[in-house]
């Protein structure tokens, strides 16, 4: 897209008529994929922007979901109030962890944040006083909206499609902007930018936060949207699935982020009949991506608008002169 208002008001057109045309099950999915596509595009300001291997992504979802069911269920807070409060903190966490964490590169950094996800379940299974331990926290309060609760399936998508076209101008923004352009610089080349005045730390910080603070986001509106959390919802396998999402759509590519996580919602869905073959597919699938198109599915479309190659001039034939 060439302007966020541009992206934003795409989003919201697409997500408005797909909501009038899909039955209830396919709601729920489409709000399921609107919320990963959240997280996601944070995860783009990790992984596809300041080139940070991110696997415990999930356990910032986990943050922000866990923040409002504690406030909502415990203290009585409204999730309006509450959800604020539960990004704030993630944000605040991220940094601190953040610190430390990112003085390592490459598989030690993926390894660190794998046991950063790992460590997040293990408390939120074993707090039981605090989180409930396995069994989780039920009965979350529903979202209020003008003193109306959000009635069903669709009403919620729209709520959703707002959060997520704000969300995408936002990161577009920022991507335009002279610090997407270090970021960049820091995942082409750390030396590099550091040598001409980039504070690398401080920018592969402020990428690891901005990326928290959208997957608490997305935590927040999973919450109020099943109505409850458990530890099981957030794994490191659904960290593996959010990097799945962003590499099978585009890494670097908003709309990537927003297509991959749309296509590996449904993709369990629409392969129902292959039952437990379906893992075997969707691994085929990663690697072909991964090696015919390591720019993803938006990477169809620069191929389509790529001007066709002109065939070369042959090389004019030099005819020796008459006597020569």
């Amino acid at each position: 897209m060439r302007t966020p208002l541009a992206l934003a008001a795409a989003i919201l057109a697409v997500g408005a008529l797909l909501s009038f045309v899909l039955p209830e099950y396919h709601l729920r999915l489409m709000n399921l994929s609107v919320i990963s596509a959240i997280a996601v595009i944070g995860l783009n300001f990790a992984f596809g922007y300041a080139g940070l291997i991110s696997l415990g992504h999930a356990a910032f979802v986990g943050m922000g979901a866990y923040g409002v069911a504690i406030l909502t269920t415990r203290y009585g807070w409204s999730p309006w109030l509450a959800m604020p409060m539960a990004i704030a903190a993630t944000a605040v966490l991220a940094a601190v962890i953040g610190f430390p964490l990112l003085r390592l590169k490459g598989h030690y950094l993926a390894l660190a944040t794998l046991g950063l996800n790992v460590s997040f379940y293990i408390v939120a299974s074993n707090w039981i006083s605090l989180t409930g331990g396995t069994n989780g926290i039920a009965r979350i309060p529903e979202l209020h909206i003008a003193g109306q609760a959000l009635p069903g399936e669709r009403q919620f998508l729209w709520l959703g499609l707002v959060v997520l076209a704000v969300a995408a101008m936002v990161a577009s923004i920022l991507h335009a902007s002279r610090y997407g352009r270090a970021m960049i610089a820091v995942r082409d080349d750390e030396t590099a930018a550091r040598m001409t005045g980039v504070d690398t730390t401080v920018v592969k910080i402020s990428a690891f936060v901005l990326s928290a603070i959208y997957a608490a986001i997305a935590g927040c509106l999973f919450a109020c949207h099943t109505r409850f959390v458990a530890p099981e919802d957030f794994t490191y396998a659904h960290s593996i699935t959010y990097l799945a999402m962003l590499i099978v759509g585009g890494e670097s590519s908003i709309v990537g982020a927003i297509f991959g996580s749309v296509l590996l919602t449904f993709l369990p869905e629409w392969l129902r009949f292959l039952g437990s073959a379906y893992l075997v597919f969707f691994g085929v699938l990663v690697l072909a991506i991964l090696v015919f198109l390591p720019t993803g599915i938006v990477g169809l479309g620069r191929l389509a608008r790529r001007p066709p190659r002109r065939p070369a001039a042959p090389a004019p034939v030099r005819v020796p002169e008459v006597g020569s």
